[in-house]
């Protein structure tokens, strides 16, 4: 079963749509992250939870 690893992101009220989605593109482009949650408040902000897999090594023993 895979892992991961979650980071929140509140964007204001004040930051339009397409400023939200470059921020959203940035985290999943270069950090690699993916959409996990969505949630609009009442007063027009959002917040967002991010998810990335994690990649865990595994020993080898010889």
């Amino acid at each position: 079963m895979p892992e991961y690893e979650f980071v929140d992101v509140y964007v204001p009220r004040g930051v339009s749509r397409k400023e939200a989605t470059r921020l959203l593109t940035d985290h999943a482009e270069y950090g690699h992250w993916e959409l996990d949650r969505l949630s609009v408040r009442r007063d027009g902000s959002r917040k967002v939870r991010l998810r990335r897999r994690i990649i865990r090594q595994l020993r080898a023993t010889w």
